[in-house]
């Protein structure tokens, strides 16, 4: 998925050309992975383009950068209009964007107290994350996920996604579309960059925080879409078997979206298509996304960009 360079990056409160967006290789963040960053998207709208739950992901930058220590010099409210002036500047939508806080230029050594932070937001193209048409086939990977007092998993920290990296390069060499890593106790986490649902005699399964994973934007969505619908929900430590015995799978997460899980360590899902619960989630959560469903919990930020048209859900 090479990256399709936009006109402008918003860096300090500018609008800087694409190409000028560069760090020095003395920054602290090369050397020590010191960055919080967030993944967003703005969806196509019958008339113009919105960025799906631009408010939570903003806080969760700040939230993250706050666990990390790491002074934001930006608020919620300014990070939001800064990310809007920036879709509108390039005029592309939809479109990915990605904000990150970075440790820049400064000392060398591991406590960054001396390394200025940088703010910059991007914006552009991105299509779809996790491979497969029909579902994606997953593995069981063999690396754990972080045990709790090592790294902190609700901070969404450039450093937690070497983890994040081992998981992926491992699915990828064995043929598998992504893996499912564990945590330090054996039970199911997460994927290298999504958040796993598992579906069971009608009740909708994920795993809790305390099991190492990220409080992911469009976990929420999914979990707030299910209750809605009268969907049971239950938050609970799942073995690892649970998945092979499933009536269906799927992974949430900005970038994946909502994507069904065709088969786990070559063992099928029920038969491998994706189920009645999947896709009554994931067409409502298109459906919002792409402005065909009504906007029911406040989830869209208006941009003013000819985007376009949503395919039909």
């Amino acid at each position: 998925m090479p990256i399709q360079p936009t006109s402008k990056i918003w860096h300090n409160g500018n609008l800087i050309p694409w190409e000028k967006a560069t760090i020095h290789v003395m920054s602290h963040v090369v050397h020590y992975g010191s960055s919080v960053f967030e993944g967003i998207r703005c969806y196509g709208q019958p008339q113009g383009a919105a960025v799906f739950r631009l408010p939570e992901h903003m806080q969760r930058l700040i939230d993250s950068a706050k666990i990390y220590r790491m002074t934001l010099p930006y608020s919620l409210e300014q990070l939001c209009s800064a990310t809007v002036d920036l879709i509108e500047a390039n005029g592309i939508a939809p479109c990915y964007i990605r904000p990150i806080a970075i440790r820049g230029y400064g000392e060398i050594g591991v406590n960054p107290k001396g390394s200025p932070t940088e703010v910059y937001i991007s914006n552009f193209p991105w299509g779809k994350y996790v491979p497969g048409d029909q579902g994606a086939d997953v593995c069981i990977s063999s690396w754990n996920r972080l045990a709790p007092n090592t790294m902190p998993s609700l901070a969404k920290a450039g450093a937690n996604y070497m983890n994040s990296q081992l998981i992926r390069m491992e699915a990828d060499i064995n043929g598998y579309a992504e893996g499912i890593a564990l945590d330090v106790n054996g039970y199911l986490s997460e994927g290298s960059g999504e958040n796993l649902f598992i579906v069971r005699n009608g009740v909708l399964y994920t795993s809790p925080l305390a099991n190492s994973v990220l409080s992911g934007i469009t976990r929420d969505s999914v979990l707030t879409l299910a209750r809605h619908f009268g969907i049971p929900v239950v938050e609970q430590a799942m073995p690892r078997e649970l998945l092979y015995i499933a009536d269906e799978a799927f992974f949430t997460g900005t970038a994946a979206e909502v994507t069904p899980i065709r088969s786990v360590d070559r063992i099928m899902v029920a038969d491998g298509n994706p189920g009645p619960l999947t896709k009554q989630l994931a067409d409502e959560f298109f459906g919002i996304a792409n402005g065909l469903r009504p906007d029911r919990f406040g989830w869209l930020t208006p941009v003013k960009v000819n985007a376009e048209q949503p395919v039909t859900v």
